[in-house]
């Protein structure tokens, strides 16, 4: 009866896998971090099976690549890097995580894990702070521009609409949102043209600030 209870639930592919993290970073001046742990967790109420596969198996040693977890358990996964140079730095490999019923061979379900190799942890570091002060550089430009529009202009009339300043600007953060993420392999525009998500983000807040601006016009 039980089997026949969950069996809906149990379609090919479908059923959520639980991992964390779902990206390893390694740095090369940091031998600590040339090993990561996976942790996947089961929820359900019956045990799984787990396989995991690499893109590039040769750069990496994968401790227990295979193995069941039980019940409303979790299982950690050791991942090695043992093949470390400065071509691979800034590549994005993937692991697939697949998991399955005991008693089938078909997989339930899959997760994809990024990893990547970087120089120094240090330079992450410094890349994100400054990151993180142009974000707030833009955030302060953003609230100045929506201060100084919603100011109503002395020779302005009620029947005014939006300024082609204001125009231009959506138009250009609609296609800086368009534009595909950092690390979308599957594109064919320019590597130079993938913008961060947090400049998506920042896209994102200043479109809303014209679209209310425009709304007010």
């Amino acid at each position: 009866m039980q089997q026949q209870k969950r069996q809906p639930e149990l379609v090919e592919g479908n059923l959520p896998v639980f991992v964390f993290p779902t990206e390893l970073i390694f740095y090369a001046d940091d031998q600590s971090t040339y090993k990561q742990v996976l942790t996947l967790y089961n929820p359900y109420e019956f045990a799984l099976k787990f396989k995991v596969l690499c893109t590039t198996p040769n750069k990496y040693a994968v401790v227990d690549a295979t193995g069941a977890v039980k019940p409303q358990c979790c299982v950690d996964i050791v991942i090695r890097h043992r093949d470390v140079r400065a071509s691979y730095y800034g590549v994005i490999d993937k692991f697939r995580l697949q998991v399955s019923e005991q008693s089938q061979r078909k997989a339930l379900g899959k997760k994809e894990i990024i990893a990547t190799l970087l120089p120094s942890a240090k330079e992450q570091q410094q890349q994100k702070e400054e990151e993180e002060k142009r974000i707030k550089e833009h955030l302060a430009e953003s609230v100045f521009f929506e201060q100084t529009l919603c100011q109503p202009g002395k020779n302005r009339t009620a029947s005014s609409g939006p300024s082609l300043l204001t125009v231009f600007l959506g138009i250009v953060c609609i296609a800086a949102l368009m534009l595909p993420t950092l690390g979308e392999m599957e594109s064919l525009v320019p590597l130079y043209l993938h913008l961060s998500v947090n400049q998506k983000l920042v896209a994102a807040y200043v479109l809303g600030l014209i679209t209310m601006v425009i709304l007010r016009t």
